[in-house]
């Protein structure tokens, strides 16, 4: 099995982004954005564990299989996500 290298400079250039990221959310907190608070921060969130996935988990040069086996457990994380959200979306929430 041949192993990519990867360059330093990748690694310290998503470290810096990672770290403007951080940055970013943490200035975005500080906005009131209503209901786009939790949006803007799950979205920055999720790119930021695309990053961490893709170059320091090295998915991003790893075989097919690697790639089968990332895209099952996103499958599975949604169907699970899914039924969570139908139940939560289903019951009556009336005041006792």
């Amino acid at each position: 099995m041949a192993e990519y290298i990867v360059p330093t400079r990748t690694y310290y250039g998503v470290f810096v982004i990672l770290i403007l990221c951080t940055y970013l959310t943490v200035q975005i907190s500080y906005f009131d954005l209503g209901r786009l608070n939790s949006i803007a921060a799950l979205g920055i969130a999720v790119f930021k564990a695309i990053l961490v996935v893709l170059y320091f988990m090295h998915v991003k040069y790893g075989t097919r299989l690697t790639w089968v086996v990332i895209g099952a457990g996103i499958f599975w994380f949604g169907i699970m996500v899914s039924i969570t959200m139908s139940d939560y979306l289903s019951r009556s929430w009336q005041p006792y």
